[in-house]
């Protein structure tokens, strides 16, 4: 299958008038989330979802931003105190929802959906606010460890779970896989 390029997308915040019932996945709560609770969570400014469409329209994935921070625990608080970084916890982007269309999984589409999030989060340092990680939480599935998809982008485990979801981490001042 032919990865998908950024030239081949259109980027839309979501909005009362798109038409989202055909966009399907096997992770039934990430489609539950887009048609039930993504655009109320925009409304009360929680959060931001991005949808992803092809150049034929066709709605293909979309990414779900928020505010967040990180915590700095253990291996993370030492080094950040070994730089005269004092703090308890640091500014991050949260990729709160990430989901792809069943029909375009394994193309390249979340990969280009997180350069969109670094990008953001880079927007938001440059031009806003401090903004020093981006996090997320991989959560397992019988169909997919997403896990292995993150560290191969350069996030970190920030702590390790033997259920449900996984707290992860990007650096964005020392990050070379997205550029920045």
């Amino acid at each position: 299958m032919e990865k998908i390029k950024v030239e081949d997308v259109r980027i839309e915040r979501l909005n009362e008038k798109h038409s989202l019932n055909n966009f399907q996945s096997y992770e039934q709560e990430l489609v539950d989330f887009l048609l039930e609770d993504a655009l109320n969570n925009q409304k009360n400014r929680i959060s931001v979802t991005y949808l992803w469409f092809l150049n034929n329209s066709k709605l293909a994935g979309y990414i779900t931003l928020l505010s967040d921070r990180i915590n700095l625990e253990g291996d993370l608080k030492d080094m950040f105190r070994r730089k005269g970084i004092e703090y308890h916890s640091l500014p991050a982007l949260k990729v709160g929802r990430l989901c792809v269309d069943d029909c375009y999984l394994r193309r390249g589409l979340g990969t280009l959906m997180l350069a969109f999030a670094v990008k953001v989060a880079n927007r938001i340092f440059n031009e806003c606010a401090g903004c020093r990680f981006m996090v997320l939480d991989a959560k397992k599935n019988p169909k997919n460890n997403p896990i292995h998809f993150y560290k191969k982008l350069g996030f970190q485990t920030l702590k390790e779970r033997k259920k449900g979801t996984t707290p992860m981490y990007l650096d964005l001042a020392n990050n070379v896989k997205f550029g920045v």
